[in-house]
């Protein structure tokens, strides 16, 4: 069995919300908001509504997507706001960058949509993370199925989602230590295609324990 040398820290993680200064009430104005607001407001509005849209029915993951589609009905603009994959992402600025075209793009071609009144001001807010020490840690691939069982639901999305922000590549917490640590480039890829859109987290932990099994199996 590999046993890693740098072993896999399991972290609990804690989000509190705070509403910022800026709001907006036409397209236009969401526009100014996503040139000006903060990197946690973008992180707040995209990838923490993430893991909340888990635990919903219907709408749009993404907060600008779905305020464009509920309260200026402008659902041509939400479809591709939607479209943004958060997994292309390794930085905020480039993500704002795609926001903010979509947006002036849409506000250009239809100027009478983008001065239009919306129904619901939207309110920028930001995501303040708290973690700390989980006090479990894995080095061998048994270790981490226990640790992965046993991960809250903020747990498991910090180092499943949000991660590949703090990494900067286009992989989670959970496939760079299977490569890095244990050497298992497989099943890290493997893991690293799990869908984050059409799975929940519960469903996305199951994905993942189904192929931490079928990589036992082998030994």
């Amino acid at each position: 069995m590999n046993v890693a040398e740098t072993p896999f820290e399991f972290v609990t993680v804690s989000y509190l919300t705070r509403i910022g200064n800026q709001s907006a009430g036409t397209l236009a104005e969401l526009l100014t908001g996503l040139e000006h607001c903060s990197d946690a407001s973008i992180f707040h509005h995209t990838f923490q509504t993430l893991g909340s849209h888990h635990f919903l029915t219907d709408g749009f993951s993404n907060d600008f997507a779905q305020w464009a589609l509920s309260d200026t009905n402008r659902n041509d603009l939400a479809e591709q706001l939607a479209a943004l994959d958060i997994r292309d992402y390794v930085s905020i600025a480039a993500l704002r960058s795609d926001l903010c075209r979509v947006v002036g793009e849409y506000c250009a071609a239809y100027p009478n949509f983008a001065s239009q009144s919306a129904l619901e001001r939207f309110y920028f807010c930001e995501s303040v993370e708290l973690t700390a020490p989980l006090g479990r840690n894995a080095r061998t691939l048994d270790e981490f199925r226990e640790g992965i069982e046993h991960l809250s639901h903020s747990g498991f999305y910090f180092h499943f989602i949000s991660s590949r922000l703090r990494l900067q590549l286009r992989t989670n917490d959970f496939s760079h230590w299977l490569a890095d640590g244990l050497g298992l480039k497989s099943l890290a890829e493997s893991v690293n295609h799990i869908d984050i859109y059409t799975n929940t987290l519960d469903s996305a932990r199951a994905k993942l324990l189904r192929l931490i099994d079928r990589e036992r199996r082998k030994a």
